[in-house]
């Protein structure tokens, strides 16, 4: 996700580079919904485990604000920016394992990012 933050074109936003970086995570996780549903049930019914996920989110958006600073974004504004793709990745995946959820990881994201600007906007 970082390189792919990094890689965005030099005229996105701090929120259009988070996008770039939230795409290639659904890459990177790809279309195996069925063991992220397993993998999911096992991290949230077990404390270390989820704890240790949490973790390694709050890595990332760390990373994720590092390669925005890197970008020239300021603080507070890329730890924000970083903080709320974490945000979008974390519902967006939830809504994905869910049994009833058809649509694909990229377009739960997607519109997932879309409901937030859309509240982040006031609208």
């Amino acid at each position: 996700m970082v390189d792919a933050l990094v890689g965005a074109p030099a005229s996105a936003t701090a929120i259009g580079a988070i996008a770039a970086a939230l795409d290639a995570s659904t890459v990177f996780l790809g279309d195996n919904r069925a063991f992220a549903r397993q993998r999911s049930a096992v991290i949230a019914g077990t404390a270390e485990l989820h704890e240790r996920e949490l973790i390694k989110l709050a890595t990332l958006s760390a990373a994720l604000a590092k390669g925005l600073r890197g970008r020239g974004i300021p603080e507070p504004d890329a730890s924000l920016a970083a903080e709320a793709g974490i945000a979008v990745f974390r519902v967006a995946f939830a809504l994905w394992v869910g049994k009833s959820e058809r649509r694909s990881l990229s377009e739960i994201m997607r519109t997932s990012l879309g409901r937030l600007k859309v509240l982040a906007g006031g609208k």
